[in-house]
């Protein structure tokens, strides 16, 4: 959690309400149980959300200037009974967002989701218009409003093999992406698309845009992960305030031996500090 008066230089949590003695920048929330590095304890999984929540209102109320979470392991919560499907679903909850969208930056590139964390097979009816034209919105707004871009190039990949092969390989990219497209053009967005996503990753094509559109998780992270895995920046666009988080997942086998990669992290927080920092 990043304090407006802070940014860019220092972290600072506000209040002396829990604050760690011998560290005054960091408000601490005492967890259920006892930590064990490595193991999971669903007794815990309530403090988890506490320090979601504790972040959400310190942002909503302009205390904080940003948000950084680091990854979360939605299966203990969920083993706690406690309905949870990820940071991205809750804060767009708690914020009453209307539509958040995913983008993950890094290696040069921004890589945005019109789907997130479904099963392949639940892609396809999950695409619809409307889905792909409000992710052209928040993407545009957001990388003029965050990343100071003036006129923001989008590339939209297409869902099928060679976006459709006209209708012979499915149906998606005439009937949904395309005419999303269109609609995202008349109001000034420009989006171009559907791309094959095959080729879309190519030096020549990604030189002339500022963030790609995919359809879903493993089309378009694979390549951004490939070009920077370890040092990327998940980033929440669509909320009213600012939110980063790694690129990874947990690694629980890594806990307590000194051999984790603090690298996303911390570009995750330079990130954070870049985005809400006045123009």
């Amino acid at each position: 959690m990043l304090a407006r008066e802070a940014l860019p230089a220092r972290l600072v949590a506000i209040g002396d309400r829990g604050l760690l003695r011998g560290f005054p920048h960091i408000e601490h929330l005492p967890l259920e149980r006892a930590r064990v590095p490595g193991k999971l304890d669903p007794a815990n999984s309530r403090y988890v959300l506490a320090t979601l929540e504790r972040a959400v209102q310190g942002c909503l109320a302009g205390e904080y200037g940003a948000m950084v979470t680091a990854p979360v392991q939605k299966s203990v919560i969920n083993d706690a009974g406690i309905p949870f499907t990820g940071h991205t679903e809750y804060l767009a909850e708690r914020s009453r967002a209307k539509h958040v969208v995913m983008m993950l930056v890094g290696g040069g590139l921004r890589v945005a989701l019109a789907t997130t964390h479904l099963p392949l097979k639940d892609v396809p009816l999950a695409l619809t218009k409307d889905l792909v034209l409000d992710s052209l919105r928040v993407l545009d707004r957001d990388l003029r409003l965050r990343f100071r871009i003036a006129k923001p190039r989008i590339l939209v990949a297409g869902l099928n093999p060679h976006s459709g092969e006209s209708g012979h390989l499915g149906t998606e990219d005439q009937e949904v992406i395309a005419p999303a497209i269109a609609l995202a053009g008349e109001e000034g967005i420009a989006a171009a698309g559907p791309v094959p996503a095959d080729t879309l990753f190519v030096p020549a094509r990604l030189k002339q845009a500022d963030a790609v559109l995919a359809m879903y998780h493993d089309q378009g992270l694979p390549v951004l992960k490939y070009a920077s895995f370890g040092h990327g920046v998940n980033v929440t666009l669509g909320l009213p305030f600012v939110r980063t988080s790694v690129d990874h997942g947990t690694a629980l086998d890594l806990a307590g031996t000194g051999k984790a990669d603090p690298g996303s992290l911390i570009a995750a927080v330079k990130l954070a500090i870049q985005l809400a920092s006045p123009a």
